[in-house]
């Protein structure tokens, strides 16, 4: 189903940064083809040597007045420079629930959710879009079921895109996730602009940077 894949999309979207950023913020309009269906904000503070991310997404598709899915997702982490410390996010998807815990426990990463017990490496890391260190990963985590997913990313394409109604130039890449295949596109400066993913019925899954 196309809500399926939409709330993979969105769980896939918890953050990671590296050690030297700053307080930041990244607001998101989300769209399903033309249709605008909600937010995905990320909120991330510094406290001393860590980062505490806050995530939050809010997503409702309708057809006419008849409100057809609802999708609600809560995520916080703490990182390390590029490393994963801790998460734990709790997700409503159309009243199925779902919750993620994790932390590093004797030497691993262990992380628990609707898809059981994972043991990862010390530094592990989950789906980190704004942060290009994740593009070398070969595994990430999904926060929303704790399932571990092998990725292979493309070479970068120099290209231009729009960015708050601004042609800038960009570099996009190609990200395969199990069954996502998922388009990138950083600045020059590896910030990260846009998100787009193929649904099912032919439209597309689209983030924009508010």
């Amino acid at each position: 189903m196309i809500f399926r894949q939409i709330l993979l999309m969105v769980a896939l979207l918890t953050l990671s940064v590296t050690a030297t950023a700053k307080d930041q913020e990244w607001r998101f309009r989300v769209f399903l083809g033309d249709k605008e269906i909600g937010r995905h904000e990320f909120m991330l503070q510094q406290q001393d040597n860590q980062q505490l991310l806050r995530s939050e997404a809010s997503f409702e598709y309708r057809l006419l007045f008849v409100k057809l899915y609802e999708y609600q997702h809560r995520n916080t982490e703490t990182w390390s420079g590029n490393c994963l410390t801790n998460i734990e996010s709790s997700t409503d998807a159309n009243g199925e629930p779902f919750k993620v815990s994790g932390s590093l426990r004797d030497g691993q990463f262990v992380v628990q959710g609707s898809k059981g017990v994972s043991q990862l490496p010390p530094c592990s890391m989950s789906f980190a879009y704004w942060n290009p260190v994740f593009l070398k990963e070969k595994q990430l985590i999904n926060t929303q079921n704790g399932e571990v997913l092998d990725i292979t990313v493309s070479d970068p394409q120099q290209v231009e895109i729009m960015v708050r109604g601004e042609a800038k130039r960009a570099y996009r890449y190609d990200l395969q996730a199990g069954e996502m295949n998922i388009e990138l596109w950083y600045s020059e400066n590896n910030e990260w602009l846009a998100l787009e993913t193929d649904a099912r019925g032919g439209r597309r899954l689209r983030y924009e940077l508010l």
